[in-house]
């Protein structure tokens, strides 16, 4: 009789094939989920993606209760302490780009200010530019930061400045960011502010997109439903960001620098976007002729950006705030 013929696969084969197919069903699954949670939970994949970034430039997420706010902050990085400060309608997450570049050699800390981002918010509190400075001072002294450069974007800039008048034995030196609170020459935006629109509110897409081409000189394209979720969240702050925005329409806010520059003695950067289209870039101007105390005075403008240099110009933004935070 001829031998028997096997039909089985040697041992090899076969555990090769059900990693395949393990691998196959795992890849399937992956598929579903993302596919789920893009159409179904974009912010999901947003926050992931927002820890990712986190991670990568070393900062771990904290909270603190500190006067009337519970503060949520980035924190990671040694070396001589930086604060980053950032601007209307944003939170924290806007400076992660910048962040990666600055732990390597400084002490980061990022917070939500209050009412934004994940930072705790009274619906009857004012969050105006001296309040929230009042508020800046709980948290530094809640975390014990002692001296720092305190950097601070847009209105983050007008807290940042108000700060460092009030708080000189706090701010080592100071850098101002296509800063609100100064004097400049009047733009669209300014015209459009006048005319009682804010156009920082949106509820669509169309809305967003607006918004993006104000802030930004090369907006990003993203997915559809990433979109709508940015839109919900502006949507869902919608009240109080207007309530806000009227609030910093008020002189003594859009000039609360302007008011202090010859209390500011530490050494002082104006950083600006060339063209921006929010704070117009002669702003600088009235900060270099206003500062009568500082001990220095530096300026730098950056082209092929609008008004977000973090976002838009990261490398540079960090190579600025590193020359300036070592030179003093």
């Amino acid at each position: 009789m001829p031998p028997t013929t096997t039909l089985t696969a040697p041992l090899w084969k076969r555990m090769l094939i059900r990693r395949l197919k393990f691998l196959g069903w795992l890849l399937a699954l992956l598929v579903v989920v993302l596919g789920g949670s893009y159409l179904f939970a974009p912010q999901w994949l947003m926050r992931a993606d927002v820890m990712r970034e986190a991670m990568a430039a070393h900062l771990g997420r904290h909270s603190v209760q500190a006067g009337d706010t519970r503060w949520v902050y980035y924190e990671g990085g040694e070396g001589p302490t930086i604060v980053l400060l950032h601007g209307f309608a944003s939170n924290k997450d806007v400076w992660l780009p910048v962040a990666k570049l600055l732990t390597p050699h400084f002490h980061v800390v990022i917070p939500d200010l209050p009412g934004w981002g994940e930072s705790s918010r009274d619906a009857h509190a004012s969050y105006g530019i001296h309040a929230q400075a009042a508020r800046l001072h709980d948290f530094v002294q809640a975390l014990h930061l002692g001296h720092f450069l305190l950097v601070g974007h847009s209105m983050g800039g007008a807290i940042a400045g108000v700060y460092a008048a009030e708080h000189p034995e706090h701010v080592a030196e100071l850098a101002l960011v296509d800063s609100f609170g100064l004097k400049a020459t009047e733009n669209a935006f300014d015209r459009e502010v006048s005319s009682g629109k804010d156009p920082f509110a949106f509820a669509t897409r169309a809305g967003f997109e607006r918004v993006s081409a104000l802030v930004m000189e090369h907006p990003p394209t993203l997915p559809g439903r990433f979109v709508d979720a940015l839109v919900k969240r502006n949507r869902r702050n919608q009240s109080f960001i207007e309530r806000t925005f009227n609030e910093l329409r008020q002189p003594a806010q859009y000039l609360a620098i302007q008011s202090r520059l010859g209390q500011l003695t530490m050494p002082v950067l104006g950083m600006w976007c060339r063209d921006d289209k929010v704070m117009d870039v002669s702003a600088l101007d009235s900060l270099r002729n206003g500062l009568t105390a500082a001990s220095a005075i530096s300026t730098s403008t950056l082209t092929g950006c609008n008004h977000m240099p973090m976002l838009e110009k990261p490398a540079e933004t960090a190579q600025i705030l590193t020359g300036f935070a070592l030179s003093h």
